[in-house]
């Protein structure tokens, strides 16, 4: 089978990407839901895991280019090998989709990644400064502060680069890329979008209390002690459960 001939694609992998391309699509509705985008802004992909177990043949679903969101269905969605290339559907991929692409190619356990310019994340991120973790829901989702990612350019792999630079030394799904905005990532697409929209609760929050006077932080092994029970202990499913307080 070669990846980027869906013409030799077998019954199941064909399927697989059919799949994909109709959760990547319904997924895409959940970021003008919780506010996270205007216009055309923003998108969500997920890998595709091919048949090479050492991820060579792997690809990803994301949106077309300066398609608005009311017309996004499962056909309209690209499907693009981990270099960037479009492999199947019509139209040019999302200009992001080199940062996305970088992320699967370098972070094998990502399986979902969300970029969004929300408001209230995205003015941390034209500060470059990270989000402290002072509330027991950043300990649950992030494990720490949301940290800040270097200035980088759409173009290049710059701005991939600059995401798993920046994840790989971190608890957190989110990144606040500098003078741009968020990036999340997740074991899927759905876990990405659920990171976006924490992350962009979690700034809007902070942002306030600041107004207000200086946030207390979180020791350290408090933190901890959250993050743990939160992603192992915590709901039905690893890392998935319901926001704090929730059942």
């Amino acid at each position: 089978m070669d990846h980027h001939d869906p013409s030799t694609w077998d019954a199941e992998f064909a399927a697989r990407v059919r799949a994909t391309r109709e959760v990547v699509s319904a997924l895409h509705a959940e970021l003008p839901r919780w506010g996270l985008i205007v216009w055309t802004a923003g998108n969500v992909s997920q890998r595709v895991k091919g048949p090479a177990a050492d991820g060579s043949q792997d690809l990803l679903v994301i949106k077309p280019s300066g398609v608005s969101y009311d017309e996004l269905t499962p056909e309209t969605m690209v499907v693009c090998d981990l270099d960037g290339r479009l492999v199947e559907g019509e139209g040019s991929p999302s200009s992001d989709t080199a940062a996305h692409a970088y992320v699967y190619s370098h972070m094998p356990e990502v399986g979902g990644v969300v970029h969004t310019h929300s408001t209230y994340a995205t003015a941390w991120a034209a500060r470059g400064e990270e989000i402290p973790c002072v509330l027991t829901m950043m300990g649950d989702e992030f494990g720490g502060p949301v940290p800040v990612g270097p200035f980088a350019l759409i173009g290049d792999d710059s701005i991939g680069r600059g995401i798993v630079d920046t994840l790989r030394e971190s608890r957190s799904p989110a990144v606040l890329m500098r003078n741009h905005g968020p990036f999340t990532i997740g074991k899927d697409a759905r876990a990405a979008v659920k990171a976006a929209a924490m992350v962009e609760e979690v700034a809007r929050t902070v942002h306030i209390a600041k107004q207000l006077g200086e946030p207390i932080p979180i020791p350290q092994d408090k933190i901890d002690s959250l993050y743990n029970r939160y992603q192992f202990v915590y709901g039905q499913h690893e890392g998935d459960g319901a926001p704090e307080g929730e059942n």
